[in-house]
C-alpha cells in the first residue's frame, strides 16, 4: 500500500534519535579515484540530491570519513549550508588513508582522536549525532576503539555511538564496555545472512538497525542493464561484485521484473519495493538509500511511505526461495 503525508518516525535503539524510514546514503557522492569508488561524480548534482531528499522529508544522512577520502563529508557540509532543513548527520570511522590514497584500518585511540577531529571539521558541526565504527578491523582493537567512542560521547563530541558490519560475538564484546545504540549491516533480498543470528540479536537487545545497500548498490532499482554494467567506469567497484556479473546478473534481473510488476500496481519503482522488503523485518529501524542526483532521489523517496502487503511480501519470498543458489 502507499500513503502520503508526514512519514512515521522510528526511534533508533536506546537513543532519542527519531528517524524517517529511509535516510540519505552518501557513499557514492564521495566521487571517484579511490578503492571503493562509484566512478566520477558531479558535486553540484550531489548537493542537489541531498537538498531534494531533505525537501521530500528525509531527516537523516549517513556518510563516512572514508567515502571519497573525506570528500563525501565535505559535500554533505556544503549541502547543509543551504538546506531548507537540518537533518541528523551520521558518520563512521576506522578506515583511513595515506597520502598516496591507499587505505589502512585502525581502531587505536590516537588514530580515532585524529579521525573525529577531521570529521567534525569537514562536516562543519560541533557534535555528530551518531558516530559508528565502520568495520571491526583490526579485530584485536575492537575494545580500544569502542572505549574511545564511549569517551567521545562523554566529551560531547558525539551524541550516540554505533557499530557497522559487526558479528554477534563482536557486539557482545563491545556491550561489555558501553551500550550499542545501533548496528549498520548490509541487508537486502540478495544478502540475507544476517537474518539468522545478527538481526534477532539486535532486536532482542534493543539495538537499532539501519541497513545499507537495500537496493544492492543500484542493482534492484530497475535502471540496471547489462549494457550499463559494461559501461561502468574503470574505478566503479561494482565491476568486481558477483551480483553484477553472470550467471547471477540474469537471475537478479528476473527478480527486478517481479519488483517492477508489484511496483507498477502502486506507481512506484522496483527499488522502492526492494527497500520496503527490508523494512518488513521487525529488527530494522530504517534503511540507507543512496542517490547521485535529484532525479534518482525522486525515484526512491516514495520508500518513505510505501509498504508491502502480506501477499506481495509472500510473492517475493517465494521467488527468492525458488531461485536460491
Amino acid at each position: 500500500m502507499t500513503t502520503t503525508g508526514t512519514p512515521t518516525l522510528r526511534t533508533l535503539g536506546n537513543s532519542d534519535l527519531q528517524l524517517t524510514p529511509i535516510g540519505f546514503g552518501a557513499w557514492a557522492i564521495g566521487g571517484g579515484n579511490w578503492e571503493f569508488a562509484w566512478g566520477p561524480q558531479d558535486d553540484n548534482e550531489s548537493i542537489a540530491a541531498i537538498h531534494r531528499a531533505l525537501d521530500r522529508g528525509v531527516n537523516w544522512i549517513d556518510t563516512a570519513a572514508i567515502y571519497g577520502l573525506g570528500h563525501s563529508e565535505e559535500i554533505v557540509a556544503r549541502a547543509l549550508k543551504t538546506a531548507s532543513r537540518k537533518p541528523l548527520v551520521f558518520t563512521k570511522c576506522s578506515m583511513r588513508w595515506h597520502a598516496d590514497r591507499t587505505i589502512y584500518r585502525s581502531l587505536k585511540a590516537e588514530s580515532l582522536a585524529e579521525e573525529i577531529e577531521g570529521s567534525l571539521r569537514r562536516l562543519g558541526v560541533d557534535t555528530i549525532d551518531l558516530y559508528q565504527i565502520h568495520w571491526p578491523n583490526p579485530e584485536a582493537e575492537i575494545e580500544e576503539g569502542w572505549e574511545t567512542l564511549a569517551r567521545f560521547r562523554e566529551q560531547g563530541k558525539v551524541r550516540w555511538i554505533g557499530v557497522s558490519n559487526f558479528s554477534v560475538e563482536q557486539m557482545k564484546r563491545a556491550m561489555q564496555i558501553a551500550p550499542i545504540t545501533s548496528l549498520q549491516p548490509p541487508y537486502s533480498m540478495l544478502r540475507r545472512a544476517i537474518e539468522q543470528d545478527i538481526l534477532p540479536f539486535a532486536h532482542a537487545h534493543g539495538i537499532g538497525v539501519i541497513n545499507y545497500s537495500p537496493m544492492v548498490s543500484g542493482l534492484l532499482t530497475g535502471k540496471m542493464t547489462a549494457e550499463r554494467v559494461a559501461s561502468f567506469p574503470a574505478d566503479d567497484w561494482r565491476r568486481r561484485n558477483v551480483e553484477f556479473n553472470e550467471p547471477r546478473f540474469s537471475r537478479n534481473m528476473k527478480l527486478v521484473e517481479l519488483l517492477r510488476i508489484i511496483g507498477n500496481e502502486h506507481g512506484v519503482e522496483p527499488g522502492v519495493v526492494a527497500v520496503a522488503w527490508t523494512l518488513r523485518n521487525p529488527a530494522v529501524t530504517a534503511a540507507i538509500v543512496g542517490g547521485r542526483s535529484a532525479q534518482q532521489v525522486d525515484g526512491v523517496v516514495p520508500a518513505l511511505h510505501f509498504r508491502l502487503t502480506d501477499e506481495e511480501y509472500a510473492r517475493i519470498n517465494a521467488f527468492l526461495a525458488d531461485s536460491a543458489d
